[in-house]
């Protein structure tokens, strides 16, 4: 038989896709579908969930906030953040991606990203870009200018999350030792976590920082968006439609349903009481913690995970408030950045990964976001003002900074 012949009979028998990489319809179909999801995280998720924690006078400046920078991230991926994340950085290419993607050069219709389109992968890692920004708002309401809040989350998306995007996702240097970070324990949490820490040390305490929050019933109804989008998020990101992401969503929902009732629990345990914003919030510690992990561990270790986050993130909140007088407001530090951590460390804890790259993901990526971040604050910080006048914190920002309100009992 001659050679012409048995090459003739392979390309009969073996499909193209053996070959090379063919647009998967199945695959498209669920990262469209899981862009929507996340997307849905932030906008209206996250935006009741941090607007239900805060007073009534300021409800409409977190939303405000919420959905501002959901815009603007939305422009600056496309100019500049996708490059930098997911280009070709040649020599540099360990550190970022350069600017061969900016302003989406050369992605198009037919361009393909292993099997699906470019497009939808640059759409869905663009809500990526979206919801981590908008995390941080929730340790600076109350008390902080729009106008900063919209300058830094620029500079900072720009200049911290999506240089980490590329280490970790996009070919760069953790990508190449092997840290594993399926969906963000390091590039989403970890960076949110830390830059909340740092913008609420420069920006101090609230007045009145011991009121409820004036709407549970919008925080659980928040909660309950941000739960059901994870799923885009986390088996989303295994960007195809298969078994992977099958138990990826699976150990997700399970690691929520033990943080939530490990919270609750703990918390009963404490005070003799156990609250509806406690066990929404041990949901979103248990979704945050499961993430870097939701490709590896197993349904009994999200279990166990979820359990052990939903009462080490309750304490992490003590901690930051109490022991280091650190006004972040709505805990993300407590919540995400500490359970972002706590996520990637235990992937080597189970033993899916080992201790030494997941160790050095953890502090190569805290201590850039830690510098970075206070970088940008004090540049932005001398370009208009942090914090809003006394006066204007005692009115309220819906109305000192919006001129809104968003109850009028009068009518």
């Amino acid at each position: 038989m001659s050679i012409v012949t048995i090459v003739t009979l392979l390309l009969f028998f073996v499909p193209l896709s053996s070959f090379s990489s063919e647009l998967n319809s199945g695959d498209s179909s669920w990262i469209l579908t899981s862009t929507a999801l996340v997307l849905f995280m932030t906008l209206p998720g996250l935006a009741l969930f941090y607007g239900g924690l805060v007073r009534s006078r300021n409800v409409l400046s977190v939303l405000m906030h919420c959905i501002a920078v959901a815009c603007l991230m939305s422009i600056l991926w496309v100019v500049a953040g996708y490059s930098i994340a997911f280009g070709d950085g040649l020599d540099l290419n360990k550190y970022w991606g350069g600017f061969s993607r900016f302003f989406l050069s050369g992605v198009d219709s037919e361009s393909l990203s292993g099997t699906i389109p470019e497009t939808v992968f640059t759409g869905f890692q663009m809500t990526f870009a979206v919801i981590t920004p908008a995390l941080i708002i929730g340790a600076f309401v109350e008390r902080i200018k729009f106008s900063f809040v919209l300058i830094f989350s620029a500079l900072w998306m720009l200049l911290c999350y999506a240089p980490v995007t590329h280490w970790v996702w996009g070919g760069g240097f953790l990508m190449e030792l092997g840290t594993v970070d399926l969906a963000g324990g390091l590039v989403v949490h970890e960076t949110a976590g830390i830059a909340a820490l740092v913008i609420a040390c420069f920006l101090g305490t609230r007045k009145d920082t011991g009121k409820p929050p004036h709407n549970p019933g919008y925080v659980m109804l928040g909660a309950c968006m941000l739960w059901v989008g994870w799923f885009g998020f986390n088996a989303g990101s295994q960007l195809a439609a298969n078994g992977s992401a099958g138990m990826t969503l699976l150990v997700t929902h399970l690691s929520a349903s033990a943080a939530s009732l490990s919270w609750a629990t703990y918390e009963y345990f404490k005070h003799g009481k156990a609250s509806l914003v406690g066990l929404v919030t041990g949901t979103i510690a248990g979704l945050a913690t499961i993430t870097p992990a939701s490709g590896s561990v197993t349904p009994l270790e999200a279990i166990l995970l979820g359990s052990i986050a939903g009462i080490l993130c309750q304490e992490m909140c003590s901690v930051i408030k109490s022991k280091f007088n650190i006004d972040d407001s709505l805990d993300v530090f407590a919540v995400h950045g500490f359970g972002g951590i706590l996520g990637t460390l235990s992937i080597a804890a189970f033993g899916h990964a080992g201790w030494y790259e997941q160790l050095y993901g953890v502090l190569t990526v805290g201590i850039y976001t830690l510098v970075m971040t206070t970088i940008i604050v004090v540049v932005v910080k001398a370009i208009v003002p942090l914090r809003v006048e006394s006066d204007d914190e005692e009115v309220g920002l819906d109305q000192s900074e919006h001129g809104e309100k968003a109850y009028d009992l009068s009518s």
